[in-house]
């Protein structure tokens, strides 16, 4: 069951993207954010660590849970640590995600041309 409902909510999520990105003037990258800013939204009220329980890797792969990631790091960072401690949380608990795709885009880069 876990499958499907993984399935289920990664498909939903990646949908209401594809539709924003359809039915307004948004580009990819205003949807990028805005779903950043969905997820740390949902994780300050505890309810994207529901999500997770719930479809599991379906909730962890898009990119609502780097804005998950990225408030519960700064949560648990305030609470040890105080401002400094969200900061260096925050920046050390997201790196890895942070330099593979940094990393990604330059192999990308190096492999096409662009159109002019």
């Amino acid at each position: 069951m876990i499958y499907l409902n993984a399935f289920v909510v990664c498909g939903l999520i990646c949908v209401l993207g594809q539709l924003i990105y359809d039915l307004t003037s948004f580009t990819a990258g205003h949807i990028t954010s805005m779903f950043v800013v969905i997820g740390a939204f949902l994780d300050f009220f505890d309810l994207y660590d529901k999500l997770i329980v719930f479809a599991g890797a379906g909730a962890l792969l898009p990119i609502t849970s780097f804005g998950h990631t990225l408030m519960h790091a700064t949560m648990q960072g305030a609470a040890q640590n105080g401002f400094l401690g969200m900061v260096s949380n925050m920046l050390s608990n997201t790196s890895a995600g942070i330099t593979t795709a940094i990393t990604c885009a330059f192999l990308v880069a190096l492999m096409f041309k662009p159109k002019l």
